[in-house]
């Protein structure tokens, strides 16, 4: 087993590589958005459970599969997680078609401060008051939405709070990054299949032989969806639920970045101020753990 500051260094590693990913996939998401969000989701799914199958096959470890389907406590978990994730899915998938990017990235620059208060709510991790100011910005820059643009930011709640609730459900669930995801997507097929079966008898569904390239870009979303998110589960099991949180900008710094100069969608004053303040928030919480390294660093020195 690996020591925990070098297991800690690998979860780093792994959740900052699978947020650097989830950044840059608008760009590839952007390209499909002739097919509703939905129907993407039930694509995701299938063909994520494919090309996971095949790799949990060709490592040789489908029997260790089939012996976590005996555990319902862990089947239960991974039920809720898999719920979770398809409407986290979903939800961005409409965020891009219907340009709404900069509220989604809104959602995940509230992620990281979500998975703090989720740490300390639910899994009893110590908040701090840099933490606690972080958590209140987060708040703030909700209210400014709701009372400057008259309405919730929705698309940017459901995303922080379907993605934080996975983290923590993913966190507790003793279970290997890709037998994990092999078996939150198995329990969606049975709903993924019989929709992409009745897209396909009513003419709507999205492959077709007339169009090869958009076919090749809908094929690729299971080994797009499959590397990140196996990233993040691998990395979300060696680190703090509120570690992980630091590392959680890194995607909608990207995203918001190509939402503004590539989309072009407007960045009107009162996104200026909800962004500031979570920004702030985050400013806070990153500058509180340096300084808290910085501290432990000094006692060893001594």
């Amino acid at each position: 087993m690996n020591p925990p500051d070098t297991n800690e260094r690998l979860g780093i590693v792994y959740g900052a590589a699978a947020y650097a990913i989830w950044g840059l996939l608008p760009l590839y998401w952007d390209h499909l958005t002739h097919v509703s969000p939905l129907q993407v989701t039930a694509w995701r799914v299938t063909l994520t459970a494919m090309v996971v199958l095949g790799f949990t096959v060709l490592r040789g470890t489908l029997g260790s599969v089939t012996g976590y389907l005996r555990n319902r406590a862990l089947l239960l978990r991974l039920a809720v997680s898999a719920s979770l994730i398809a409407l986290n899915w979903t939800t961005y998938v409409y965020s891009i078609a219907s340009r709404q990017l900069v509220e989604a990235s809104l959602g995940y620059f509230i992620l990281p401060l979500i998975s703090i208060a989720l740490g300390v709510g639910l899994l009893q991790e110590r908040i701090s008051r840099f933490r606690l100011a972080g958590v209140a910005l987060m708040l703030v820059a909700v209210v400014v939405q709701v009372a400057v643009l008259g309405r919730v930011p929705w698309i940017a709640l459901v995303l922080a709070l379907s993605f934080g609730f996975y983290g923590y459900v993913r966190k507790l669930a003793p279970i290997g990054a890709i037998e994990g995801l092999l078996i939150e997507t198995c329990l969606l097929l049975p709903v993924a299949v019989p929709l992409l079966l009745f897209w396909a008898a009513s003419g709507s569904l999205a492959l077709s032989p007339l169009t090869p390239a958009h076919d090749v870009l809908l094929l690729c979303c299971g080994p797009f969806t499959a590397l990140p998110l196996t990233l993040y589960a691998a990395g979300i099991r060696r680190i703090r639920l509120s570690t992980l949180g630091l590392l959680q900008y890194l995607s909608p710094t990207i995203s918001l970045l190509i939402a503004v100069a590539v989309f072009a969608e407007p960045f009107p004053m009162a996104d200026v101020i909800s962004f500031s303040c979570v920004w702030l928030g985050l400013v806070l919480v990153a500058g509180e753990q340096q300084l808290e390294r910085a501290r432990i660093w000094t006692m060893r020195r001594l």
